[in-house]
């Protein structure tokens, strides 16, 4: 290390030194100190680095300038203070989005959550008998009235419910399962590694595009325990096509002796065909239809808490219920009364259209969408008036998280683009505004759709991009 080098690092203030900074000490007042010690030392580690690598464009007076270093102190201990997960405005028109946390909460379930949360309560305590309880009855009854199933189980996530069924009814033994079926989804989670995990042996049958009942006839022998059919997310083969129905699957299952489980994903306790939109797998057609056993999402088109919720026979739902695996997988408490909250508006199959956020968006008529996007547009363009241009054009939303993945629903959308500021460039700055704007990119400009943004959003949203334009 030469000379230079020493005298700049000797230059650098101390911990201690730039606590005493005014404005420093200022900002100790509204923040955490933790945080502000640890970006104080953040700051100067990094000009350490800095100076030994003989950091090029960068003179002396830059390396160790007490106000430079106070700023991006700043800016440090203002991050690490945020918690790292944070309401967020979805403008994507994506409604079910996966990383951003697929279904936002009715108000009933939200103010469920928060009572669950405050005190103690009942999740395992049955106050009639005054002796412990099960913490399955809170929604068991309701997803059998709902469903029309003998008995209901709730875990954690759908990949859970299925695994849980796996291992309890197949462990060592053989799974059907059509090669059409075998789907990649969310986060690289694949059904057959899910299915080996579980235990059992994967038994694929047809091809990728055809499977009809004579394969799974064929390939049932003394080695199998399931016959599995799977909802393929957000996957679609079109065209010269077979899969077969889960009613035939349900009558070769009787005669052979096996059980039938269906994972219909989504698990939609409504016709969608009612909000003009195509059909999704029911779990209560399944029921209807023969199945053992199904299996699906609480957190996507249900618009509940995640939750991988198995409803059908009482005898096989009972023999998951006593598998050990069942308590790794279960459902915690908060989880639990968002879920029973939902549930329950589905009893007035209007009612949790009208509150259930995911359905709400999905019904949106076309003028109410339009109403937003022009008050959107006209805020936009009073904030931000010589900056960005406004304007609306007609576009498409998505249902997202695996569910119609063809289905493209009409919508209005907002365009805004900056004078002199690229689409990229204010797309990252609406990512790092205080509630971070989530967008998509058009030709060059950010597209805003008002299918998911909240009405007390709206104002929001159209100041957050005036401010993004004055950064």
């Amino acid at each position: 290390m030469d000379n230079g080098t020493r005298l700049l690092l000797r230059q650098l203030p101390s911990v201690d030194e730039l606590l005493q900074e005014p404005s420093i000490r200022e900002m100790a007042q509204t923040l955490p100190r933790w945080a502000v010690v640890e970006a104080i030392r953040e700051v100067l580690e990094r000009r350490r680095r800095m100076i030994a690598k003989g950091q090029s464009g960068s003179t002396p007076s830059d390396l160790s300038s007490r106000t430079a270093l106070v700023a991006e102190a700043q800016q440090i201990a203002a991050r690490l203070s945020r918690p790292t997960l944070r309401r967020l405005i979805n403008a994507t028109g994506v409604v079910i989005h996966t990383n951003f946390g697929r279904a936002p909460l009715a108000e009933p379930a939200i103010e469920r959550v928060v009572e669950a949360a405050r005190g103690y309560s009942n999740l395992e305590y049955d106050l009639e008998r005054g002796d412990r309880g099960s913490r399955q009855e809170h929604v068991e009854q309701l997803l059998c009235r709902l469903t029309g199933a003998e008995a209901a189980l709730a875990v954690n996530n759908n990949a859970a419910a299925v695994l849980l069924a796996i291992n309890t009814l197949a462990e060592g033994k053989e799974v059907i399962v059509s090669r059409g079926e075998l789907v990649e989804i969310g986060d690289s989670f694949r059904i057959p590694d899910i299915m080996r995990r579980a235990g059992g042996i994967l038994r694929e049958v047809g091809t990728t595009n055809r499977t009809y009942l004579r394969d799974y006839e064929d390939a049932v022998g003394a080695a199998s325990a399931m016959l599995l059919k799977v909802h393929t997310s957000n996957f679609r083969i079109q065209g010269f096509t077979n899969q077969v129905p889960v009613t035939e699957l349900a009558g070769l299952g009787e005669k052979a002796g096996l059980p039938v489980v269906e994972d219909v994903g989504s698990g939609a306790l409504v016709d969608l065909s009612q909000l003009g939109l195509s059909r999704e797998p029911m779990p209560s057609e399944s029921i209807r239809a023969g199945a053992d056993l199904i299996t699906f999402s609480g957190d996507k088109l249900l618009g509940g808490p995640q939750a991988g919720l198995i409803v059908g026979k009482r005898a096989l739902v009972e023999r998951l219920r006593r598998n050990p695996l069942a308590r790794a997988v279960r459902i915690d408490k908060l989880s639990l009364a968002a879920l029973e909250a939902t549930l329950r508006l589905y009893l007035d199959e209007g009612q949790a259209v009208a509150h259930v956020p995911v359905l709400r968006a999905l019904a949106m008529p076309l003028h109410e969408i339009e109403r937003r996007a022009v008050y959107l547009r006209d805020r936009i363009a009073a904030y931000a008036a010589g900056h960005l241009e406004v304007s609306i054009i007609e576009g498409t939303s998505e249902v997202g998280g695996g569910a119609l993945p063809l289905e493209a629903i009409p919508t209005r959308l907002v365009t805004v683009q900056g004078v002199g500021l690229s689409a990229p460039v204010l797309e990252g700055r609406l990512r790092r505004t205080d509630p971070p704007v989530m967008v998509r990119i058009k030709d060059d400009r950010i597209v805003l759709d008002p299918r998911t943004v909240s009405e007390d959003e709206l104002d929001t949203l159209a100041n957050l991009m005036a401010s993004v334009v004055a950064s």
